[in-house]
This record gives C-alpha cells, structure tokens and sequence, in this order.
C-alpha cells in the first residue's frame, strides 16, 4: 500500500480489525519512510449492479443516491445518523441480494419506503411526496390516511 504523505510503497500494518459486521478490515498502518500512520479499508469488490430508470434508462448503482434522498427525508428528525445508515445497509443487502444484476429504480425506492415507515412517518411522508410524485394534496393526504390505518 502506497503511503498517502510521501508516496512510498514500502508500508506495515500494525492493527487489523473487522468492521460494518465483518463485511470489511479496518488496516492501521506506518510507512516504514515517514513514519506516519494512516487507515485503510479493505472491502469485498461488490457485483455491478445495473438500476433501470423509469424512462428504461440504464445507470451504474451508487450508494450515495439512496443516502442522499434518505438524508433528505431524514432532515430535523429524531433520528440518528447509526438507523440511516443501518436502513441504508439493510436496503443494499436487499439489492445485492436480488436474483439479477438489472434492478429497477420504483423496486429500490420501495423498499426505502417499507424501511422509512417503519423508522419514522414524518420521513416516510417526505420521501414518499418526492418518490411518488404527489401532484397534489389530495394525493398527499391518501398516503397520510395509509399511514394512519
């Protein structure tokens, strides 16, 4: 592994240990030059996984998408930052999991949905408004009724 600070190739681990529940290696470890230490992760390269947009547009899947709009739903609620990042987790285990590499994007933003709602109303509803759509109050005030039932 080649030292971020000075570039040299010739680097030791000195501490290893297993985090996000074993799926990855935390590495510590000095350059054996500059003597600076410095942390990598090692993580199994996951399958490419394909999303088809609802105009059958075909785009590479990225994490962020789904953190970001989460995020977003999530904004000046009472949760914490370890839930969004466990619904995240949760969701992409369900994607990855999935029996082909081609999902579409409504499949991905239901489940989000399903784990939202679960998790916090106020954000479910807020995610829901821009997943969805709502074009209007009505269709907003069905969803809350949903909600309520």
């Amino acid at each position: 592994m080649k030292c971020p600070y000075c570039g040299n190739d010739d680097t030791k681990v000195t501490d290893s240990r297993p985090v996000e529940e074993n799926n990855s290696i935390r590495r510590r470890r000095s350059c054996e030059e500059c003597s600076r230490r410095f942390t990598t992760f090692e993580k199994i390269e996951s399958i490419r996984m394909i999303i088809v947009k609802k105009d059958d547009n075909r785009e590479q899947y990225e994490r962020n998408k789904i953190e970001e709009g989460v995020l977003r739903a999530c904004y000046k609620r009472p949760v914490t930052a370890d839930s969004i990042q466990k619904l995240i987790d949760e969701v992409e285990k369900e994607i990855f999991y999935h029996e082909s590499n081609e999902i579409p994007s409504h499949v991905i933003g239901e489940m989000v949905m399903d784990k939202l709602k679960d998790l916090d109303a106020v954000a479910y509803v807020r995610f829901a408004s821009v997943y969805r759509e709502f074009k209007d109050v009505n269709t907003f005030m069905d969803e809350l009724k949903k909600i309520l039932e």
